[in-house]
């Protein structure tokens, strides 16, 4: 007999909840989303929310580990080289809201277990890239950078900027 709360439709739920809450949290962070506006955005009652997660930081971090699938997901099917990891990349990034709560993910670090999903999160990344890259840590490296780059290029729309500063930055 499952365990109680692990049916499929309690499962299904959760996985709204926490594809909604990615969209929440991506707009106005960990400490400005309420549980409120998550539950209203899929459909449920809050109370039935709190059925599904205990609190706010732990739809959270389910979101982070969700948004961690996603990449190394993404990564695992890209190919093994620099540029074919950073194009599964910008494509992942393409979605602001994924973008976005990556960034909500890094500024709510002062809660101790969001950051050390933050850090699960860039350890399952690194190891994937490593792996992929053969263990080079400077491909590792180069590799991150580029794609931190890549997100301030992104959410600060660089690329329609016929500016010569936003250029130097958004040329890859």
């Amino acid at each position: 007999m499952p365990a109680a709360g692990t049916t499929l439709k309690s499962d299904q739920r959760r996985q709204g909840v926490v594809d909604a809450a990615v969209s929440c949290f991506a707009r106005k962070g960990f400490y400005g989303t309420t549980t409120h506006e998550i539950a209203e955005r899929v459909g449920i009652s809050q109370p039935y929310l709190y059925r599904l997660f205990a609190n706010k930081q732990t739809i959270f971090v389910a979101a982070i580990e969700h948004v961690g699938t996603l990449l190394t997901e993404a990564l695992n099917t890209a190919g093994t080289t620099e540029q074919a990891l950073q194009d599964a990349y910008g494509t992942i990034i393409e979605d602001g809201d994924i973008l976005r709560f990556l960034m909500q993910a890094n500024c709510a670090t002062d809660e101790p277990h969001i950051r050390d999903a933050v850090r699960d999160c860039y350890a399952r990344q690194v190891a994937v890239v490593h792996k992929l890259l053969d263990g080079d840590e400077d491909a590792v490296r180069r590799w991150f950078a580029v794609g931190m780059l890549a997100n301030v290029t992104t959410m600060l729309g660089l690329a329609e900027i016929d500016e010569p500063w936003a250029k130097t930055l958004a040329s890859t």
